[in-house]
């Protein structure tokens, strides 16, 4: 058997619950070693969404609010959930829009990510944009956010001193100064990198 095959045999699959964006399951299972376990998925309706905005200044927006599942505030990233099957791209510019009010001229997908991958089969898309227009955010009724804007090295210093806890936009910022050195990134971009990390 190669590395890469499933050692988990699947028994049943019974779902437990369901609303609008989760789906949770409950599966009988035989374990890795053969013995019978049992193991619980949850199923997301959505693609996850981040956009790091880097304006031509270097500096960047964090979206301020309150996490219900963690009962904590949480400076973050613009993020939100694409519908399956439908742009990442396009919801990211929404996301970007709608809690920022910034209209981005170009977005650059940086990395894809496994969220939470021992319990779900959420998975995301971080996005940086530039060429930005500011504009009027238009938030959900969920959605009570407060807006920061600050030079890139300040958000990345938030992520080292452990400010920003929230997976997305810790990739997202962790992986900034690395574009500097991608040779595919367009010169715009990573001159405003530049003046943001220095």
């Amino acid at each position: 058997m190669s590395h890469h095959d499933n050692p988990w045999k699947t028994l049943s699959r019974t779902q437990v619950y369901e609303n609008p964006w989760v789906k949770v399951e409950h599966h009988d299972v035989l374990q890795p070693d053969g013995a019978p376990g049992i193991y619980g998925v949850v199923r997301f309706a959505n693609h996850a969404v981040g956009v790091l905005p880097v304006a031509d200044d270097g500096s960047t927006w964090l979206v301020g609010q309150f996490r219900y599942s963690l009962n904590a505030y949480s400076w973050e990233i613009p993020e939100g959930g694409c519908p399956l099957g439908t742009s990442p791209a396009d919801t990211a510019h929404r996301e970007l829009r709608e809690e920022t009010g910034l209209r981005a001229t170009h977005l650059l997908p940086i990395h894809k990510v496994a969220l939470s991958n021992s319990v779900c089969d959420e998975q995301g898309t971080v996005f940086v944009a530039w060429g930005l227009t500011e504009g009027e955010a238009e938030p959900e009724g969920t959605e009570k956010l407060a807006l920061r804007r600050l030079p890139l090295r300040e958000a990345l210093d938030m992520v080292l001193r452990g400010d920003i806890t929230d997976s997305m936009s810790l990739i997202a910022l962790l992986r900034a100064p690395m574009l500097l050195t991608q040779p595919d990134v367009p010169e715009d971009l990573r001159q405003a990198l530049r003046r943001g990390l220095a």
